[in-house]
């Protein structure tokens, strides 16, 4: 139990920087943002699926959880969240170079999730373009963000982005808590039994097991793989999938379920086709 709580808290710690950097730059823009600044964000939004695909693979939890925040505050699109949620690999890169895995396989598991990313990120934005249902980037809806957190970023930037870190930190500590107890209690053999089924049905739970917001899936399914527990296009959906602590942030802070609950069922079925779309390909690259 106390190896469970540690782990629990050093995770919680990892993220805790990029979160806090993150509402410090949202309560900034809230204090300085204007005309001109709106139309530099607005403009660099229409890169954001590649941008985040890109930022989503450096190895760590909380940048998903910083973009989630983003979008709620009507910073980033929603390709540009999805995007940086298909390519986050939480622990997934340590856990394959500590494993003497080929390089080769490490670039081509890298490529596949920032590639299809990116695209899917991509098709997303456009899709909601065209159909007019775009969010628009504006200093106005930071201001509601602060607003609905109960905070006076006028007052002290800093002592606000605070605030905003430690009420997310918490709820992340209790989550991640209660499934690290889960996890430990049912062990790897289960969910390898679980993820061996027939294919694209192996893509579809283990993409579910993937929304799962806590840092230990990405290593559960990582080590499956790893010990060739499971397929490559199984291991994609789930890593796609699991946007680390992204979902859980997102829920937290955008009021709207029902397109909360939407964008959860894009991210399943991104993450599973992409996933069995990949795997398809794994052996041909």
């Amino acid at each position: 139990m106390i190896d469970i709580i540690l782990e629990t808290v050093i995770d919680a710690l990892k993220m805790t920087p990029i979160l806090y950097l993150a509402y410090l730059l949202m309560e900034y823009l809230e204090l300085k943002a204007g005309e001109k600044l709106n139309r530099t964000v607005a403009k660099v939004g229409y890169a954001g699926p590649a941008i985040g695909s890109l930022i989503g693979a450096i190895p760590q939890c909380g940048f998903s959880g910083a973009v989630a925040g983003f979008f709620s505050a009507h910073i980033v699109t929603l390709g540009t969240m999805l995007a940086v949620f298909l390519s986050t690999s939480d622990e997934m890169l340590p856990i394959l170079l500590s494993s003497d895995v080929e390089p080769k396989v490490i670039f081509k598991i890298l490529l596949f999730k920032i590639l299809g990313a990116a695209i899917f990120g991509f098709i997303v934005d456009i899709t909601f373009r065209v159909l007019k249902k775009s969010r628009v980037t504006s200093g106005d809806h930071i201001h509601d963000f602060c607003e609905q957190e109960q905070c006076d970023c006028h007052e002290n930037i800093f002592l606000s982005a605070l605030k905003h870190t430690i009420k997310v930190l918490i709820l992340i500590i209790i989550v991640s808590f209660a499934l690290n107890c889960i996890f430990e209690f049912f062990g790897n053999d289960f969910f390898s039994g679980v993820f061996m089924t027939t294919p694209f049905v192996a893509e579809i739970i283990s993409g579910l097991v993937g929304l799962i917001p806590n840092c230990s899936v990405s290593v559960l399914i990582t080590n499956l793989f790893v010990e060739d527990a499971i397929t490559p296009g199984a291991m994609l959906s789930g890593l796609m999938t699991n946007a680390g602590v992204g979902l859980l942030v997102l829920f937290r802070l955008n009021k709207n379920l029902k397109e909360n609950i939407f964008i959860t069922t894009i991210l399943l079925l991104g993450g599973v086709i992409l996933g069995f779309i990949c795997g398809q390909l794994w052996y041909i690259f």
